[in-house]
Formats: C-alpha cells, sequence, structure tokens
C-alpha cells in the first residue's frame, strides 16, 4: 500500500517491493530496517522473514519480496502526489527482475498526476538496465552517496535515461570536496538520525550547498539528524533550504 511520509521531500511513499541488504556503511542504521522488523513483529506478512536480530538490532537478511498486489495503488490515489517508491528496500536491487522493474515503470508511466521518486544505491544496476526501462518525465531517479568512497555513482546515474537526476546525501558520513554535480538537478542532504546516529560536521553541510549554489542547483535540507532528530532541527545558518527541481519537460514544477 501507499502511505503518507512524514519525510520532508515527499508526500507519500509506496513499497511494491519489501526487504534489502547491506552493501555500504550508509546502511548500517538503515531506519527501514527497523520498520520492517516491526511490521514483521505486527504480522505483515510483507515483510516476514526481511529482517533477523543480530545482538541488539534487527538488521536485513537480504530477503526479496515482490508485491504485485500493491502494483495498481497509485492508481487509486486521485490527487497528485510526490511518491517516494521503495522507501522499504530498493528497486534496482539484484534480485528484483528487470520484467518486474518494468511493471513498476509502467504503472509510474500511466500516472501522470504523480511525481515518483527512486533512490538507489546499487548505481551499476541502475546503469545497466536503464536502456531498458522507458523514462517519463514524472520518475525522478536519484543515488544515496555517503561519502567520498561512493560518488562514483553520481557518474552511474548521470549515463541513465532518467529526465530528472538527483542526489541523496544522506546519512552524510564525511566531506564531500570533488563533488562535480554536471547533469544533476537536485540535491538532498541529511544527518543520520536514530538510536546509534553518527555525526555530521556542518561545515560539510556548508560545502555542499555552497557547492549548489555556484553551480546553480537546488539544494534541500532535511535535518541534523541525531538520536532524535526532532531537537536538532532542519535550519541551516539561519533558515531552511526546500528547494526543489525546476520545471522539467513534461511536467509541472512543484
Amino acid at each position: 500500500m501507499a502511505i503518507s511520509s512524514s519525510i520532508e521531500w515527499t508526500d507519500a511513499t509506496w513499497n511494491p517491493v519489501a526487504g534489502c541488504n547491506i552493501v555500504s556503511p550508509g546502511c548500517t542504521n538503515c531506519y527501514a530496517m527497523r520498520m520492517a522488523a516491526r511490521l514483521q513483529i505486527m504480522g505483515q506478512e510483507k515483510y516476514a522473514g526481511t529482517t533477523r536480530k543480530s545482538g541488539a538490532r534487527h538488521v536485513w537478511t537480504g530477503k526479496i519480496v515482490l508485491d504485485r498486489k500493491s502494483l495498481d495503488v497509485p492508481r487509486q490515489w486521485k490527487r497528485g502526489r510526490r511518491i517516494f517508491v521503495n522507501s522499504m528496500s530498493d528497486l534496482f536491487h539484484e534480485d528484483v527482475p528487470v520484467e518486474y522493474i518494468r511493471d513498476v515503470f509502467r504503472v509510474m508511466s500511466e500516472t501522470e498526476r504523480h511525481t515518483y521518486q527512486i533512490l538507489t544505491k546499487r548505481a551499476e544496476r541502475l546503469a545497466a538496465v536503464s536502456d531498458s526501462l522507458r523514462w517519463p518525465s514524472n520518475v525522478w531517479m536519484g543515488v544515496s552517496v555517503e561519502s567520498e568512497e561512493y560518488v562514483h555513482r553520481i557518474d552511474e546515474l548521470r549515463a541513465s535515461g532518467a529526465r530528472v537526476k538527483f542526489l541523496s546525501l544522506e546519512p552524510l558520513l564525511g566531506p564531500l570536496p570533488e563533488l562535480n554535480l554536471t547533469g544533476i538537478d537536485w540535491v538532498i542532504v541529511g544527518g543520520e538520525s536514530g538510536p546509534a546516529a553518527r555525526p555530521i560536521d556542518p561545515n560539510w553541510v556548508r560545502e555542499i550547498r555552497d557547492r549548489c549554489l555556484d553551480a546553480n542547483v537546488p539544494f534541500h535540507f532535511k535535518q541534523w539528524g541525531g538520536k532524535v532528530k526532532s531537537t536538532t532541527g532542519r535550519t541551516l545558518d539561519g533558515r531552511t533550504w526546500d528547494q526543489w527541481p525546476r520545471q522539467a519537460e513534461g511536467q509541472t514544477a512543484i
């Protein structure tokens, strides 16, 4: 099903896939692992077996569930929304068949009233299957980059057929001094939140913001994060930063 979201840059989430596995340090404290464990305990069959207990926390098992029953959910939403696709998984996970990815894209293409936001850490797979997908203008494609070690994901994003390309630099775990914004339409930055949140340096955020301003790329600061993110807020240098991608071909700017 699709549900309303408290994520600052979207309106709702839609999860036609459930389950994942850890691929890089940004995954270590993934909120989706904790949420999947709760949903599993609550008896939601979709999440059964997707996490296991490891010490004091739950981690992904690597089990992937294709939830075909949820594919048509966006058709039931009559009012246009920004929809984060697969907040509880990764559409480009290696165990998600290309045919199923195409099914998801078909739904997105046929519901033009919505704007779909997809994020992946599996940028190599994104690039590998991109040419086999039809990229409608209402699909925004992004990659997650948590540190300098993973900026190569941005090159794979640039190679994709997406009309709108964006970066989620969250959880930001280090500076990105060589960040190249060529071909990028939007940048989101955020600190990690939750019980084991790792710290973020304000200077890392300022450097990215300034680079966005210099490159005329919209900048969105999501949160400072921390154990209780509501106590740290999302103000940077006396203001909030809620910029959005400019009008893309064939769709209305938000």
